[in-house]
């Protein structure tokens, strides 16, 4: 292609609506532009990209024997009815577009595609011999996000690849898992990127396991935490670790004690001269279930600790049936306007003890009327330990479980791991964090699905079983940015050589030099039909100028037909390195499919 008649226009200037520096570097060099608000149109140099990672993807996932298909974007109400979500979806996290047809039919843009496939798979598949069977896709998804932003990070509409597998039992689930481990690992590596799969939490998709692709880089939305020892990384919504041990308390018998103004840990501790993990705090939350019902959630942690609000939610949601919900609506810790929809009488709040009436609760068929009590593992073997008086301005310490306070029975992980604490499987491995950017994350969904959608298969037996589910997904209009983030310097993108749009950018200094341009012209003709991918800048621009332009879009090599051409030699510039090198004419297209090929492998 020739840049003179491409729709081609770079911006020297950072846009004012670009946060990051792959969206600031995608927009000034023309590879997309902003449509609307998380909307962006693909312009030439991006689809080509977009194709290149595209194609990566569907050569490792044919690779693994599954079959490519296409699924309608438009998915009537009634099947995210029959598996519970459409409420979660449309309401509770509100990802998912909705809209009335002219037949007054409710229809969802789809932001994932779970319960089409499951409806395809409960027509067509009866029995195991059909079994086991994975069906994906390349297509683009919607969703409603409250703060669209990081243009393809988090976009509103996006191409993503997702794939669906059907199993007879958890053994054959767990070997495409693990085919789908590997293909996305390749995926990932072939694409030029440097990346961590790390343990993830499910979310709104569900299953029993999965894991995330995250690419590196400082500007990742997610903080992954990973062991030097390569045995552990996880998200931090989903991340464990052992704390720092309590220090012993130096309050050997119990006593209230008066303790005004010291409503937080930092206040309380420096009152009384003590050690936060000596501390037994009582946090309080509040959640919405799916069928209208507030229940009241305290959370009794040891006081240098956080809540993870992500395992917190995980766990709440296990006890939506004996609500008779099938979802969290909301979760959140109650502001004293919330307060008031709710108490019977004032709460007092930063002394509250672990065991709080529930009297503190209203009568409202609406309102639970007891506190779920949740005991964070950190607090079980506390010993002389300091809390809340359940009485403003008082606190109290040597407390005891099984003394003062009887130790609730649901004891549990809610605890946030952090940088630095000691991880499970090696006290001696530290914890450390680095920003990732999810590009892929797998999920083995068991039969959550088919059970919902009553999608079957006779086995040997003759008995009907449900069918057991694996769910794969990758970001292809993310990866490619997640790429530009990772890689680029303060003149411009630097591609890696599998995905860039074009292999070799040539560039004529002075189009008015006759054997300059007839030079450039047959070099880029020649290139081409060896199969090196390239662009001619034959515009009427200066010469510094078309240089800028072709370290700003990045093209991986760029040859220029400059004064080297009257000894026989044309310069080379490679966009990674800055290295250049003058190289005979006639060598050009052997040592550059040479690279080509070496900066490919050097991924494989």
């Amino acid at each position: 292609m020739r840049l003179s008649q491409m729709l081609f226009v770079t911006l020297r200037d950072d846009p004012a609506d670009a946060e990051i520096p792959s969206h600031k570097l995608l927009l000034r060099a023309g590879y997309i532009r902003r449509i609307g608000s998380g909307i962006y149109a693909y312009l030439p140099l991006m689809w080509r990209v977009l194709q290149k990672v595209s194609q990566i993807v569907r050569e490792e996932m044919n690779a693994t024997g599954a079959q490519e298909c296409l699924l309608p974007q438009l998915q009537p109400s009634e099947l995210w009815k029959e598996s519970g979500r459409w409420d979660t979806y449309t309401k509770a996290e509100g990802i998912m577009f909705s809209l009335i047809d002219r037949r007054e039919q409710q229809l969802g843009l789809g932001p994932t595609h779970e319960e089409v496939i499951t409806a395809i798979a409960r027509d067509m598949i009866c029995s195991y011999r059909q079994l086991p069977i994975h069906l994906y896709q390349l297509q683009t998804k919607f969703r409603d996000e409250i703060r669209p932003r990081f243009g393809l990070m988090r976009g509103r509409e996006f191409i993503m690849k997702d794939g669906y597998s059907f199993h007879v039992d958890e053994e054959s689930l767990k070997k495409t898992y693990q085919d789908m481990y590997t293909a996305y690992s390749n995926m990932l590596r072939r694409a030029g990127l440097a990346f961590r799969p790390v343990e993830a939490d499910s979310g709104a998709i569900g299953g029993s396991g999965s894991t995330e692709f995250m690419v590196l880089a400082e500007a990742g939305e997610d903080e992954v935490l990973y062991t030097d020892d390569g045995k552990y990384a996880a998200n931090v919504e989903k991340a464990v670790s052992l704390p720092a041990d309590a220090e012993p308390s130096k309050f050997t018998t119990f006593e209230k004690r008066e303790t005004p103004g010291t409503e937080t840990i930092e206040k309380v501790t420096q009152l009384l001269q003590a050690s936060p993990t000596q501390v037994v705090k009582n946090v309080l939350y509040q959640t919405i279930y799916d069928n209208g019902l507030t229940v009241l959630v305290l959370v009794i942690i040891r006081g240098d600790q956080e809540v993870n609000e992500v395992k917190l939610q995980n766990e709440l949601t296990k006890l939506a049936a004996n609500y008779g919900a099938k979802a969290i609506i909301s979760l959140t810790v109650p502001s004293a306007e919330n307060q008031q929809t709710w108490t019977a009488k004032s709460l007092p709040l930063g002394y509250i003890a672990p065991d709080i009436a529930d009297d503190y609760i209203a009568v409202n068929k609406q309102i639970h009327p007891k506190f779920v009590r949740f005991v964070d593992k950190t607090v079980v073997d506390l010993k002389n330990f300091i809390t809340g008086a359940n009485e403003a301005g008082y606190h109290v310490v040597g407390a005891n479980w099984g003394e003062q306070f009887t130790l609730p029975e649901t004891v549990v992980d809610v605890r946030k791991a952090r940088p630095g604490d000691r991880a499970v499987h090696d006290s001696t491995q530290l914890l450390k964090s680095a920003r990732g950017i999810e590009v892929g994350h797998i999920f083995q969904l068991g039969t959550k699905y088919s059970q919902a959608l009553g999608a079957t298969y006779t086995n040997e037996q003759g008995e009907e079983k449900p069918l057991v589910m694996g769910c794969y997904g990758v970001g292809v209009s993310r990866l490619a940015q997640s790429a530009v983030e990772q890689s680029y310097d303060k003149d411009g993108i630097i591609w890696p050589v599998a995905i860039a749009p074009y292999h070799a950018i040539v560039t004529i200094p002075n189009i008015n030099d006759t054997q300059q341009v007839e030079i450039a012209q047959k070099l880029y003709t020649e290139l081409n039909q060896s199969g090196i991918e390239t662009l001619l800048d034959d515009r009427n621009e200066r010469a510094g100028v078309k240089f800028k332009d072709a370290d700003l879009i990045g093209i991986p090599y760029r040859i220029v037909t400059g004064r080297a051409i009257t000894n026989g030699k044309v310069e080379v510039v490679e966009r990674a390195t800055r290295q250049s090198q003058e190289i005979p004419i006639d060598e050009i297209i052997t040592t550059l499919k040479q690279w080509i090929k070496a900066a490919i492998e050097n991924k494989n």
